[in-house]
């Protein structure tokens, strides 16, 4: 990356010019942020750090920006002191020598080394297995996989998981759900449970299940029928939704079982751990979690948790009810809560499995859980920052301009498997990445089916198709008649290109750190937009031979980071379009 290049020579700056007594001993030195400025025209990277240091130095911002700025001595930057800041500009021979730099670096240009090897995990998708994988699941899985490779790209082994909610009282309905629908295809009148799930998956599953197992469900007493017929539809349920993932092109390394947090002691052991340490508490017959162990603040026995915050927004220790009163002693088949599996599972990634980060991808609806899971990461001592939580918002469909509700249990979810029969996977992909994982937003079906610029899918896989055929061309024509000439660019849709091209490291750096995808797809269009732009003014064909090996081996360059970017959005780079 560049950005160290430059921070380097800020330092050595300071340094010198403190040696030669124009700028006093600072103890310590500031962290000095080096970034792009606002407008292209003042560099290629400014730093603000004569302004930090104008204090404690007791001299003005300008005369330190101009006195570091004058002890730059790096051939490969510019420096100049304007009003405080310190701009550089990346030489043209300096720009020329990283086209050939990203060419050595082939399929592996743009990755990074944040993670030195660490275990990390991304646990993504998750919808609880009481139908197929819906539109709303959609951007979870895709925000989810796009960090697991930002993770990979990025220095770190990474697990990518999906979380089987496969106990608690939503599988009992959705047991009860498939067993009516079974009993239906054998002929009989059985009504469907109080909020039931009416979709047609599961009417499906439901006749699976009965072409399958015939009568056999029905001469068993009633409950176990449901718990039996309910492990059947999760699995078949889960089997449909591992080839939807597939179509997807996500792939998945473990489904962890919620049940098995149970079964296994885990969750007891930890509710155990908490009680010794005297943050389990027991109120209006329910088990709580608080997080300093101070009494329950609720005064309604069917609370869920008390507030977060008192009424001058001052935040609150974490209170939540771990354990129902219909479900203390003796403990059901049904795990207490999706809380107190939270705590188990959390344990499980960090402390058993070594995890760190374990990444969560939630949706909105799982917002107030976030400090819940903090608070609980804090109580049974998990390493600082190894829990981190994406929280997404959800996204609205229009079809024609008129909105597509959905629900799962109304029957009227729109399937993952329905928008990629009508868009395909690309389209799909790059839509649940175009915006900011907190950032609602609308999106119509037809303007991802158009094969035209309008749709920024085609626009960026064009430019990748548009270089292979140029290079193709070029060999099959033999443009490229001196491929022993030294690189060299002059012109400024050259240079621009080359300055963003250079930025693929710090955006896989930037994604990693702020767990925000979006970046990508912003990225990429630039990309697309500056190779436009230099196609365009910048002739190849019949240029001097140094020229057109120059700007072929830019060509080349820019397809490598396109193709990169695209591999990490999960998205297919087309050579023909």
């Amino acid at each position: 990356m560049v950005r160290p290049l430059v921070l380097q020579a800020v330092k050595e700056a300071i340094t010198s010019a403190q040696h030669a007594g124009e700028l006093p001993s600072f103890m310590p030195l500031p962290e000095i942020h080096i970034e792009h400025p606002r407008q292209p025209e003042h560099g290629d990277y400014a730093t603000n750090i004569a302004l930090q240091l104008a204090r404690t130095a007791r001299m003005s911002p300008q005369h330190i920006a101009a006195t570091i700025a004058r002890h730059i001595t790096s051939a490969d930057l510019q420096a100049e002191a304007v009003n405080g800041f310190i701009n550089f500009r990346l030489s043209p021979a300096f720009l020329a020598a990283q086209v050939e730099h990203i060419l050595q670096q082939g399929e592996r240009w743009g990755e990074i080394n944040l993670g030195n090897g660490r275990k990390a995990q991304v646990e993504f998708g998750s919808a609880n297995p009481t139908g197929y994988a819906t539109l709303g699941t959609g951007r979870n899985v895709v925000v989810g996989d796009v960090l697991a490779n930002t993770l990979a790209a990025s220095g770190y082994q990474v697990h990518r998981e999906w979380y089987v909610n496969d106990a608690g009282s939503q599988i009992r309905v959705f047991g009860e759900s498939v067993f009516a629908r079974y009993a239906q295809a054998l002929g009989l009148d059985e009504p469907m449970p109080e909020r039931g799930y009416h979709g047609d998956d599961v009417a499906e599953i439901g006749r699976i299940i009965a072409e399958r197992e015939g009568e056999r469900f029905l001469h068993l007493p009633r409950a176990e029928a449901i718990r039996a017929i309910a492990e059947i539809g999760v699995a078949l349920v889960m089997d449909q939704i591992k080839r939807t993932m597939q179509r997807l092109g996500v792939h998945y390394d473990n489904y962890f079982s919620e049940k098995s947090l149970w079964a296994s002691g885990l969750g007891d052991q930890m509710l155990a751990r908490l009680q010794q340490k005297g943050l389990i508490l027991q109120h209006d017959g329910a088990l709580w979690f608080s997080e300093d162990g101070s009494p329950i603040r609720s005064s309604q026995s069917d609370a869920e948790e008390t507030p977060t915050t008192d009424e001058a927004g001052k935040r609150l220790p974490v209170q939540a009810v771990v354990m129902r009163s219909s479900q203390v002693a003796p403990l059901p088949e049904e795990r207490p809560t999706y809380f107190a599996s939270d705590i188990a599972y959390a344990y499980h990634k960090v402390i058993l499995r070594g995890f760190n980060p374990a990444i969560y991808v939630w949706g909105e609806d799982h917002q107030a859980s976030v400090e819940r899971l903090y608070a609980v990461a804090r109580a049974l001592e998990l390493p600082e920052g190894s829990i981190k939580v994406v929280i997404y918002r959800f996204i609205t469909l229009m079809r024609g301009g008129v909105e597509v509700r959905m629900g799962k249990r109304k029957g009227n979810a729109l399937l993952i498997d329905d928008v990629l029969d009508e868009i395909g996977t690309d389209a799909f992909r790059y839509i649940m990445l175009a915006r900011s994982v907190d950032t609602k937003f609308t999106f119509d079906i037809a303007l991802l089916q158009e094969q035209n610029e309008k749709n920024p899918v085609y626009y960026i896989q064009y430019s990748h198709a548009r270089i292979c055929s140029l290079e193709a061309r070029a060999v099959a024509e033999g443009w490229e008649q001196d491929r022993t000439a030294s690189l060299h660019y002059t012109h400024p849709a050259e240079l621009a290109l080359i300055r963003k091209l250079l930025e693929l490291p710090e955006v896989v750096e930037l994604v990693a750190n702020t767990l925000q995808p979006h970046h990508y797809p912003t990225y990429a269009r630039d990309v697309a937009y500056l190779f436009s732009k230099f196609y365009e003014e910048c002739r190849i064909k019949g240029a001097s031979p140094s020229t057109v090996f120059a700007r072929l081996q830019l060509a080349r360059a820019t397809r490598l980071t396109l193709a990169k970017v695209l591999k990490l959005m999960g998205l297919s780079a087309p050579e023909k379009m």
